[in-house]
């Protein structure tokens, strides 16, 4: 009589779900960052940058904006931080 352990090492849906996780392992390896590039740094004078390019701006680099920060308290830190590079995702 099996156990349930032997039917469900024999599960038909378990195996399907193995080989599912395993395809999509794979496809993220070889699309991942072609289909989902990251949004790219911004450039240029900081003054010229909108609110969003600017919390992008810190956030690349580990310094969390204050979502409430106004557009010149943004501008402050990025001047002070100006020399911090990205944070590498790899």
């Amino acid at each position: 009589m099996p156990t349930p352990l032997d039917r469900a090492l024999h599960s038909k849906n378990l195996f399907m779900g193995f080989a599912g996780m395993v395809t999509a392992a794979a496809a993220w390896a070889i699309w991942g960052n072609d289909m989902f590039p990251a949004e790219a740094d911004p450039s240029g004078d900081p003054e010229s940058w909108t609110a969003e390019e600017m919390k992008r701006w810190l956030r690349l680099r580990g310094l969390l904006p204050n979502e409430a920060a106004t557009r010149e308290e943004l501008l402050e830190r990025i001047k002070a931080n100006l020399r911090i590079p990205p944070k590498s995702t790899t």
